[in-house]
C-alpha cells in the first residue's frame, strides 16, 4: 500500500490560507507539479475520462482509483481525487472511500449527481439527487474515514446551484458539514454567487477553475479566490487543455510542412533533459554503474 499522505494534506489545509491543486492524470505530470513546488495534485474525472477517451460518466471506480494511485505513488505531494457520485449508494460509497485510502490518496470529493452519471453532464445538465441522499452518502463516507484514516479529507460537492440557486446549494453543503464533511464545493455562476458562497457556508470551500467552460462560469486569479475566502482551488483542465493545444499545433505543422520549427534544437534538448530529470534517470545510471555496467561491461 502506498504511504499515506493524509496528514500532509491536513497540515496544508490547517497551515496555509490557500491551497492550489492542478489536475493531472499520469505520474510524469505529477512529478512536474512536485518539481514546480505546487501544493497538491488533483486527479479529476474529466481528465481521467478524457485521457482514456471514454468520458467521465463511463469511468469505473477501478479506473479512477488506478489513475490516482499511479500518481500518488510517484510523488510526495498529497493527491485529491474526484470520486464522482461515490460510485453508487451509501453502501457503495463506503467501499469507494476504502479503495481511495488504500491507494494512498489524501482526499476525495463526492457529488449529488445521479449515478450512473449521464454524458449530458458535459452539457451542464445536473441530474441532482434529493438532498437527503447526498447527506447519507457524505455521512457514511465520513464514518468510513473516521474508522480507517481520520486525516482523510471528505469534500461535499453539489451541482444544484446552476438550476436551483445558491440557497439550495449552500443548504446542501451545510447539511453535509453537520455529518462531518471537511470542505464544500459548489459551482458559482456569477460574481455574486462566488463572493457570497464562502460567507454563507459553514465549512471552507474549494473553487473549481473550469477553464474552457461554455456556460459562462467565472474564472478568477488565485489571489481573487483567496481574497473571497476560498480555501483551495482545483484547476481542473489546465494541464490537459494546454498539453493538447500545443501538441496539436506541433503535429499539424509536421503534417502540413514536413517539419516542426516551434522549438529550437536547444529547446528540445532542454525538454528531453527535463523528462529525464523528472523520472530520476541519473539515479538509475548510478545504480547500474555501481553494479552491472561497471563490473560486466566497463564504463563508456
Amino acid at each position: 500500500m502506498p504511504q499515506s499522505s493524509t496528514p500532509q494534506l491536513r497540515a496544508l489545509l490547517n497551515d496555509k490560507d490557500f491551497v492550489y491543486m492542478p489536475a493531472v492524470y499520469y505520474p510524469l505530470a505529477g512529478r512536474l507539479l512536485e518539481a514546480l513546488g505546487m501544493d497538491a495534485a488533483y486527479v479529476g474525472g474529466y481528465v481521467t475520462g478524457g485521457s482514456r477517451a471514454v468520458s467521465e460518466p463511463l469511468l469505473t471506480l477501478t479506473e479512477q482509483v488506478e489513475t490516482a494511485e499511479q500518481v500518488a505513488r510517484s510523488i510526495r505531494l498529497p493527491v485529491v481525487c474526484d470520486a464522482g457520485a461515490g460510485f453508487g449508494e451509501p453502501l457503495h460509497v463506503t467501499r469507494t472511500v476504502q479503495e481511495f485510502i488504500n491507494a494512498g490518496v489524501a482526499g476525495i470529493h463526492i457529488e449529488d449527481q445521479l449515478y450512473p452519471k449521464r454524458a449530458h453532464y458535459h452539457k451542464y445538465v445536473a441530474h441532482a439527487i434529493p438532498r437527503e441522499e447526498l447527506v447519507d452518502k457524505i455521512r457514511f463516507a465520513c464514518e468510513t474515514r473516521d474508522q480507517l484514516d481520520p486525516d482523510f479529507v471528505i469534500i461535499a460537492r453539489t451541482d444544484t446551484l446552476r438550476f436551483e440557486g445558491r440557497a439550495e446549494a449552500v443548504k446542501r453543503i451545510n447539511l453535509c458539514a453537520e455529518v462531518g464533511a471537511d470542505l464544500g464545493l459548489l459551482f458559482p455562476m456569477n460574481d455574486e454567487d462566488a463572493e457570497r458562497a464562502p460567507r454563507e457556508c459553514d465549512i471552507p470551500l474549494v473553487y473549481v477553475q473550469s477553464r474552457g467552460n461554455r456556460e459562462g462560469r467565472p474564472l478568477y486569479s488565485m489571489q481573487q479566490l483567496r481574497d473571497m475566502g476560498y480555501k483551495a482551488c482545483i484547476d481542473a483542465q489546465l494541464f490537459m487543455l494546454a498539453s493538447l493545444h500545443f501538441a496539436r499545433q506541433a503535429l499539424e505543422q509536421v503534417r502540413d510542412t514536413g517539419d516542426y520549427t516551434g522549438m529550437t534544437f536547444d529547446d528540445m534538448v532542454a525538454a528531453r533533459q527535463s523528462v529525464e530529470d523528472l523520472i530520476g534517470l541519473e539515479r538509475f545510471y548510478e545504480i547500474e554503474e555501481q553494479t552491472v555496467e561497471d563490473k560486466k561491461w566497463g564504463k563508456r
